[in-house]
Formats: structure tokens, C-alpha cells, sequence
């Protein structure tokens, strides 16, 4: 529910319909605007007697949302958020980019990989360390050797890290050792998952489920916004549709739409939506132009000897020309990458 107030609502009766407010237990949250002031609702707004709300001589307007969440909502938030992780930003002007292998292998690996896309222009370094794998005979990742091997890459690189959480279990391990927590597709929905990361402070990156609808992808990121956590950036890699050419259909239509229900910035995957390295280059620079604020990219030094997903993994020299068209896509758009 959308409360407007009238310009001229004293400071005394604003905190006095506040508080009735929280006596309901509704979290409020109010926008301020040069000519206006606006309460936005949170919770069991049945409660609340809208021609009650409209009697109040301070109020101008009572209007109630239809969409169910609320704290990803752009009508709650009408400024973009940006996402700060060590300094680089996410959701700003210039257009994050992220890089690295799918799986860490090893400390020497990913200390070299992390060096070679840097020096193309990545902002950060994304590695797993638990994989889920749709086998249980495939490689499922080096666990905290792997973390410990990315700490040290950050280390000799200055990159900040992502890498992917698959149990609250190694929460405490992620917060103190990972710069944004990962939350996969097939965790999209694991609920006391997502509530265990929203009681973080650290920038959560939601990947879309692979057969999610647009809305329940937000309803995930409000429940992650719902224990306290604001820091929460979408990340679009892909669903399964009846196209087998590709390894997901990658759907770029939810840039604007998220642009537009929500306030939270947008990334790409290009890599798990294709699953071949030859498509990656096009399929990121469309999603450049538009609009996304940012790209994971797998790129790997050795692709053909990969621990996993090597098909899709660019080398170091094709990322970095990628990263030089994405820079002339974005100046075209008025962005930086």
C-alpha cells in the first residue's frame, strides 16, 4: 500500500499516523520528494481501512499495490540501487564485468586466470568452489581449498570474488571469505537459503531458476530483502524451454521488465544460456545494448581440459576483444564498461 501526503503535513502529524502504523505491525518505509512525502506499506495491509487512511486530514492519496512484493518494488523505490562491492558498483553508469573459470582447480589456476582477465578488463573474479552438477559422478568442486585459492587471487589481484553458496551450512564461511554470495538456479526457491543470506549484509547475486516466471524470481529477491539484506542484483542465465540448439534460451526481455517493476540492478550470463563459447561474444553484447548492468562471463586458459563446463568457457585473448566491442556498445548507450 502507497500513502501520499499532503505538501503541507507537519513533521508531528506524519510521525503520529507513523506510529499507528507500526502499532499494526506494518513496516513503513517513507519517500521523501520535493513536493511530496510518501509512506510505502510492508505486510498485512488488509488490516488497514483505506477511507479510515483518507480521513486523515494530512493525507492526499491511499493506494494499494497490486504486485506482492513490495521491497523489490520500483514504486516503493523509484531510484535504481546501486550495489557497492569493495568500490565497483553495480547498477551505476559503468557496466560491471565479471570472469573466470567455472570451476576453481587449484590455486595456481586461478591466481593465473584471475591475472589474464583483469588485464582485459574484468571488475571481479567469479569461481565455484561447490558445484551442483546434474551428475553425482561429476566433479562437485574443491570446497574451501577452492574458496582459500580464490582469497589468495583476490590477494595478488585486487579482483573482488563471487562464488556460489549451495547450503547455509558454509554461510560463515562465504561472509567472511566471499565479496558476493552466488545463489544459483536450482537454489532460486530454497527458501531458508535465501532468508539465511538476507540476514547478511553482503551483496547477493539471484540467479534466475531455469523454469521461473519472471515474478517468482522477484518474489525470491523479496525474500532476501524481507530479513534486512538491500543488497540483492538479478542475474538472468538462461531458461529451459523446447529449443535444444542451445543449452538454455537466454531471455534479454527481463532487462527492461525488471528495469521497470523493480529498483535492483540486472546482470547477464551469456555462458550458461549458450553453452558454446562461439555464441557468447553476440549474446553479450546484445545484452550490453539492452541495458543490463553487468556480465559473468566463464573464461578459461585451457578450455579443452576444463574440470567442467568447458565448452562454454572463452579464453583469455577472446575476452578481452569481447570487452573492447562491449565498450563501443556501451559508450552508444551513454554507459561506461
Amino acid at each position: 500500500m502507497i500513502i501520499t501526503l499532503k505538501k503541507n503535513a507537519t513533521k508531528h502529524d506524519v510521525d503520529k499516523l507513523l506510529h499507528k502504523f507500526e502499532k499494526m505491525n506494518l513496516q513503513v518505509t517513507m519517500i521523501q520528494g520535493d513536493n511530496y512525502n510518501v509512506f510505502g506499506l510492508v505486510g498485512d495491509t488488509s488490516i488497514v481501512d483505506e477511507k479510515s487512511v483518507l480521513a486523515n486530514p494530512i493525507v492526499y492519496n491511499v493506494q494499494r499495490v497490486a504486485q506482492p512484493y513490495k521491497l523489490a518494488n520500483r514504486m516503493f523505490h523509484p531510484e535504481d540501487t546501486i550495489v557497492d562491492v569493495n568500490g565497483i558498483k553495480i547498477g551505476g553508469k559503468k557496466i560491471a564485468m565479471i570472469a573466470g573459470p567455472c570451476s576453481v582447480e587449484g590455486e595456481d589456476q586461478i591466481c593465473r586466470i584471475a591475472k589474464e582477465v583483469k588485464v582485459a578488463g574484468a571488475d571481479m573474479l567469479r569461481g565455484g568452489a561447490y558445484k551442483p552438477r546434474t551428475s553425482p559422478y561429476a566433479f562437485q568442486g574443491m570446497g574451501t581449498a577452492g574458496i582459500m585459492a580464490m582469497v589468495k587471487a583476490r590477494k595478488e589481484t585486487g579482483l573482488p570474488i563471487v562464488s556460489e553458496l549451495m547450503s547455509a551450512e558454509h554461510l560463515d564461511e562465504f561472509v567472511e571469505n566471499v565479496d558476493i554470495i552466488q545463489i544459483g538456479a536450482r537454489n532460486m526457491q530454497n527458501f531458508d537459503l535465501l532468508k539465511a543470506v538476507g540476514r547478511t549484509k553482503k551483496p547477493i547475486l539471484l540467479k534466475r531458476g531455469m523454469s521461473a516466471t519472471i515474478q517468482e524470481w522477484i518474489m525470491a529477491a523479496e525474500y532476501i530483502m524481507s530479513e534486512g539484506n538491500p543488497n540483492v542484483i538479478f542475474c538472468e542465465r538462461g531458461i529451459r524451454t523446447f529449443e535444444t540448439y542451445t543449452r538454455n534460451t537466454l531471455d534479454l526481455s527481463v532487462v527492461p521488465i525488471i528495469k521497470e517493476r523493480t529498483h535492483l540492478p540486472i546482470i547477464i550470463d551469456p555462458s550458461h544460456a549458450a553453452g558454446d563459447y562461439k555464441l557468447i561474444e553476440s549474446l553479450s553484447l546484445a545484452a550490453i545494448a539492452a541495458g543490463a548492468d553487468g556480465l559473468i562471463i566463464e573464461v578459461h586458459d585451457d578450455p579443452e581440459n576444463a574440470w567442467s563446463d568447458g565448452a562454454q568457457s572463452l579464453k583469455p585473448k577472446r575476452y578481452a576483444n569481447l570487452v573492447e566491442k562491449g565498450r563501443a556498445i556501451a559508450k552508444v548507450i551513454g554507459r561506461g564498461l
